[in-house]
Formats: C-alpha cells, structure tokens, sequence
C-alpha cells in the first residue's frame, strides 16, 4: 500500500540588531528584540497556528489516520515560550495524539555538520533533551539544517543513535532513480533514507496559487489522484516543506487550508495511508544503497551548499566563527554559549548570498538588509565583539591543546575539591547522628531508672558502692565462764 509521509519545518533565528565597529568592546547584546516579536506573533498568527489547528482538525476527523512529522528548532521554540507560549500549547496537544512525530536537528540551526562534528554531535543532543522536556518523545528520525546530507556525515548519524535521515532528493544524485523508496546510506549500510519528492512538494509550496501553472487550480482530489497513479511498486512519497507555506507563502485567502484539510479524506478513497518517519524506517526495506559524494541541500536549484557557503564573504564569516568552537565549549560562562548558539544560525549566512539567478530574489525576500554587503558586515562586527568576549577567558595566546590540558587539570582539582567536600560533609552529618544517637541513649536509660539523666549519671557509682563486701568486724573472743564458788 502506497504511503504519505508529510514533514514540516518550522525555524526562525535571533535576528541582529544594527551593530556598528564603535560598539565593539562596549555592547555585548547583539539583538533586536522588536524585529523578532513582531516577526515571530505575526508568523505564528497567520500560518503557525492556524496550521496546527488544521493538523489537529485532521487528525480527529480522520481518528487518527492522518499522521505527520514535525521539526522545530531550538531557537525558535525559545522564541515561541517566549512571544507565542499558546503555540506551544498547541504543539503539546499535536504530539498528545500519538500522530505526530517530533524529528531530530541542529538546536540553533547551523551548520555545524559541515565544520565541527563534535558541536554538530552536542547541538542535536541539547536539541533532543528540548523536545523531550517539552513533548514527551526522543526522536528517532534526523532532519539535519536545510536537509543537508552527505556520505561523511552517515557513520556520525548512525553513531548517535538515529534510524534514519531525511534529505534532498535531488536529481544529480538520483539519477533515473525515484524517490519514492528507502535506501540505506552507501558509507553506513544501517541508516536509512527518505528523500524528498521535488515535485509534489512543490506542487504545493510554489504552484498553488500560480494562476499561471496549466494545473491552476489544484484541488485536493486532482493531487491525490496524482500521486496514487504513481507506479504501484513505489513506496512512498515524501512531502517536505515549511509550516509557513501555510498561512504565509500561500495566503489563506487562497484556499490553502482547505486543501489540506480535505487530503484526508481523499486519500482514504484511494487506499492511501499517512505515516511518519520513524514508521517508514521501521516497516519498510531500503531497495539499494545511496552515494552522495558531494553535500546537498534543499536550496535553491543546484540543491547543494552555496546559498549559505557559495561566496567569500560567506566562508571568511563561516571559518572566522568555527576557529573559536572549541574554546567556547571549554567554557562554562552562559551567556557566552548562548550567544555561540544564536551567531551560528544558517541564516546569517544566507542573508550574504551575492546569486543573481533566479533564486536571486528569494535570497533578498527573506533578508533584513539592504544587501549582502550590509549583512556581511554586521555579522563580522558583532562576531569581532563575541571573539573578543572568548579571548578575555581563553587568551589565543594559548594554543588549544595546552589550554585543554590547563582547564582538564583545574577541573579535575575542581572535582577533587569537590568529592572531599561531600567526604567532610558526609562525616560531619555522620557525627551529629552518633552524638544525637547516644543522648537518646542516656535518656532512655534515666527513663528506665526513673530518675532524671543527672542522677544516671551517679546512679553506677551507687550501685557498685552497694555491690562492695562489708567491712569485716573483728570479732570479740569469749571471756571464760568461771565456776560459780559461792557455797549454797
């Protein structure tokens, strides 16, 4: 049976504020605070919510048969808890229904699998731990930033723990290849992979309401109909997209809400289930291995990473941050680590793309500044001010194994201090319950004597006194007894 497994992503960044070179040194809040409040509630009030509404609409109507995967980053659910708590509510009620599946990613939406695989391997864990703290579940699935993937990074996947990875389905590594199955991962035979369908996907995100398309307009029914004349031997068909499609890239005015609402229903006439990826992974077999040489992406037409790294602006921004990851996870300060999280969010680096193709425009829609120039520059002003921030704890002086060695000596003293500190302690508490231990002793013991704890005290000096033999007496001998001589 022919299966659907809809993914939907929901990110927003910390974006920055207006940081000048004369704030260096003296500002060390990078943010705008207005821009991501009000960015964010009109977001969440237009497409987030209402689209969660619908997905829990579909879940009741269709009792249960409607199932989908979600993933969220850190960043943004901190933003939600902080600006749209009742998106987070809702988000609590999706995953209550056991139809909706939380996937695994990057907490700050990095890049980090492409620089540093111990920050990739700690900001999945940290973004783990989020979801379980907040929605009851440990993901089983992957979905790393942008969809990115390739051979290098499989073995890691597997490693930490995860069954199964969701990435582009691009067509210079597919080839005459569908999408449309599972395949395992050529570097590590054991992860599985679910590929996205380019073109029911956007069949959605982008031609929806293109008046333009020769399919306009695109009902419900017409695009199950599509998809169930798919081969019969073909699997299933991955839709991955953005919560935002929703409500904000196709308006609601555009009836977008509604089609999804009523997909349901038609594909229960043609024999379609839904399912998540945890639930593709487990019951169904890849059909063969999968090479990706060469990291790909779901960006822009080439589906690989210059829309974040395809410029100098963007490497020098990019290495320039990553040369100080080790040292900032050796602190402890976290404030520092915060802001080490908000700067490596992908987007900083796709607001400095330069492309003049048609994804040209797509790169400016989303971005804050005038151009990618503007970009380039605030972001190294106020990484310049976070590297000087590092730098005042772990000098560059200081190569990065001696300065390991330093904090692993000062942190096993720190240990040692530590572990002889609960000795005292334990020994401390050890002789208040001995004191306490014999005066409830000496008290039961007066008790029983009845007589106050004080005379206790005296009372053995008295019993040994009566215990003493008395003293001998000398004994007096008898006088004799004369004889009576007085005559009768």
């Amino acid at each position: 049976m022919k299966a659907i497994c809809f993914y939907f992503q929901i990110h927003q960044p910390f974006r920055l504020k207006r940081y000048r070179f004369f704030d260096i040194g003296n500002d060390h809040y990078y943010y705008d605070d207005f821009a991501n409040d009000d960015i964010i509630t009109r977001i969440a009030e237009r497409s987030y919510i209402p689209a969660a509404q619908s997905l829990l609409r579909m879940i009741e109507e269709s009792k249960g048969a409607f199932k989908c995967a979600i993933s969220v980053t850190g960043t943004a659910l901190e933003q939600f808890e902080q600006y749209v708590p009742e998106f987070i509510d809702l988000l609590k009620k999706l995953s209550d229904t056991g139809c909706v599946e939380f996937l695994a990613e990057t907490y700050a939406h990095s890049l980090s699998s492409l620089a540093d695989p111990e920050e990739f391997a700690e900001q999945v864990k940290v973004h783990d731990q989020k979801i379980k703290d907040l929605f009851g579940q440990s993901p089983k699935v992957l979905r790393n930033t942008e969809l990115v993937y390739c051979d290098e990074l499989a073995p890691q996947i597997l490693a930490m723990g995860y069954k199964g990875v969701i990435t582009e389905g691009a067509k210079h590594i597919l080839g005459w290849k569908s999408p449309n199955y599972v395949y395992s991962a050529a570097s590590a035979p054991k992860l599985k992979i679910l590929l996205k369908n380019d073109k029911f996907s956007e069949d959605i995100t982008e031609r929806f309401s293109n008046t333009a398309w020769d399919e306009y307009p695109l009902t419900a029914d017409k695009y199950i109909n599509w998809i169930a004349s798919t081969p019969s031997e073909e699997q299933i068909v991955n839709l991955f997209m953005n919560l935002e499609v929703f409500g904000d890239f196709q308006p609601r005015e555009t009836g977008i809400f509604q089609f999804l609402e009523a997909l349901p229903r038609f594909a229960a006439e043609k024999g379609i289930e839904f399912c998540t990826p945890s639930t593709a992974v487990a019951k169904l077999k890849p059909v063969a291995e999968l090479s990706v040489l060469h990291p790909i992406s779901w960006a822009d037409e080439a589906r690989d990473t210059s829309a974040w790294l395809g410029n100098k602006l963007q490497n020098e921004a990019f290495n320039k941050l990553y040369s100080v990851g080790e040292r900032v996870r050796l602190c402890t300060d976290r404030r520092l680590k915060q802001d080490w999280y908000y700067l490596q969010s992908a987007d900083h680096f796709f607001y400095m793309s330069t492309k003049n193709m048609q994804d040209g425009a797509v790169h400016s829609q989303f971005s804050p500044y005038d151009t990618p120039f503007d970009a380039f520059t605030n972001y190294m002003n106020v990484l310049a001010d976070f590297i000087v921030r590092v730098e005042e704890q772990y000098p560059m002086s200081i190569d990065n194994e001696e300065l390991s060695s330093l904090l692993h000596t000062i942190r096993n003293q720190e240990r040692e201090i530590e572990t002889l500190n609960k000795e005292a302690e334990s020994m401390r508490k050890n002789i208040e319950h001995f004191n306490e231990e014999h005066l409830l002793r000496e008290k039961e013991e007066a008790e029983a004597c009845k007589c106050s704890p004080a005379k206790a005290k005296k009372e053995p000096k008295a019993k040994a006194a009566a215990k003493k033999p008395a003293k001998k007496t000398k004994k007096v001998k008898d006088e004799p007894v004369l004889p009576d001589t007085t005559e009768a």
